[in-house]
Formats: C-alpha cells, structure tokens, sequence
C-alpha cells in the first residue's frame, strides 16, 4: 500500500533541509577522530548540511559524534544500500538518508521510516518508479556521467514537479551551471573536503573551501 501522504509531507521535510545550502558537502570519514574536526569546519563556513557516506567502517559513529558535537547541523547518510543500512542511519542519529540508486525495498522501507530518503536515478525511468511510490524529491547520480545539465534541463518538461541535487562530477567551477536549473534544490560534491586537507588536519583550509562556497552560492 503506497502511503498518499508521503508526496506532501516528505517533499517539505527534505526541502527544508535541501534549502538550508546550496552545497551539500559529501564526506568520507577515514579516522573517527577527523569527524567532529571536519564537519565543524564546515559548519563555522556556511554550510549547515552534511553528508557522511556510509564507505568507511567508521562512518555511523562519526555520524553519531557530529549529532552530538553540532545539533544545530543537518546531518545526511549517504551510500545507503540496504534497508538494514537505513535502519542505521536512522540509529545514528541521522536528520535524512541519501542512496546512489534506488530499490523497491528502499522505497518500501523509506515509506514507513521517521527519516525522509533522497533517492538516487539518473535517468526518467528511475524518477517514475520512485514518483509511483511519492517521491517528488531525488538525487541525480552520477550527475556529469549521466549528461549532467543538458539531462537535468530535459527532465523538467516530463518532471515539473521532481526537483533534484546532481552529485558525481561536481566541482566548483560547475556548479553554477547546475544551480542555475529551476529543477535543481542544491548540488553535492566532495571537493569540499579534499583527502589531502584531511590527512593533514586542515580544518581552516577545509573552512575556508565552505566559506567560499557559501557565499558564491548562496540564494
């Protein structure tokens, strides 16, 4: 049974979250104690929301320590999979879940959970299976390898109503070009925190990255 109430509802809660920033940092934790470091960085830059992929073992606890650290924040779990792994997410503390394709189980599961899913597709076929379930909502993935804005600005004809965040490929010279799309809520992209920054812990380089992007985007 496909829940009449999710398009509403769920739609706001993610454009509420989606409209915080127009950049949605993507952010790979290799060692717990960089977490809290990083997304505070980020934070004290202008970007209020995160993603965490869920690609390192360390990921769901460092989710949980920037909950604590930073409650003002809104907190994503990204490379979610299974519906197991979104019941973590969910454990963890997360504010929203963002998955790099979609099944039916995860459109089953997002359905029922507290958590509101940014599902991924990258192409029209994927947006309506998602859109018979009430999906309105979707990230565009792997944006610049699925055509990037020459796909996104095709899709709004037959999508009026789908608004997207492209990731993959994303940089900021390109965002722009992304952001300019009336389909397109926010972008994510992990040029926000580069791996050298990190492994050398340069939290004001990381902040300086986020203070850029805050303001040359902003709305």
């Amino acid at each position: 049974m496909i829940d009449k109430q999710l398009p509403s509802t769920r739609t706001a809660e993610l454009d509420s979250i989606c409209l915080k920033a127009e950049v949605l940092p993507v952010i790979t934790i290799e060692r717990l104690e960089d977490a809290v470091p990083v997304a505070r960085a980020l934070v004290d830059g202008g970007l209020q929301v995160l993603e965490i992929t869920l690609r390192t073992a360390c990921a769901l606890d460092a989710v949980a320590r920037i909950r604590e650290a930073l409650p003002g924040a809104s907190i994503g779990v990204g490379t979610v999979l299974t519906p197991a792994q979104y019941r973590q997410a969910e454990q963890a503390g997360a504010d929203f879940v963002v998955t790099p394709g979609a099944t039916e189980a995860l459109y089953r599961y997002g359905i029922e959970s507290p958590v509101p899913m940014l599902p991924g597709v990258a192409s029209v076929s994927e947006v309506m299976t998602g859109w018979q379930y009430g999906y309105r909502r979707f990230k565009f993935f792997p944006a610049e390898a699925s055509g990037g804005v020459a796909t996104l600005k095709a899709f709004s004809a037959p999508l009026a109503e789908a608004r997207f965040c492209p990731t993959g490929g994303i940089n900021v010279d390109n965002a722009g070009d992304y952001l300019a799309l009336d389909n397109v809520m926010c972008v994510g992209g992990t040029w926000l925190t580069p791996k050298a920054l990190i492994d050398a812990e340069d939290w004001d380089g990381i902040r300086e990255l986020a203070r850029q992007a805050a303001d040359r985007f902003h709305h």
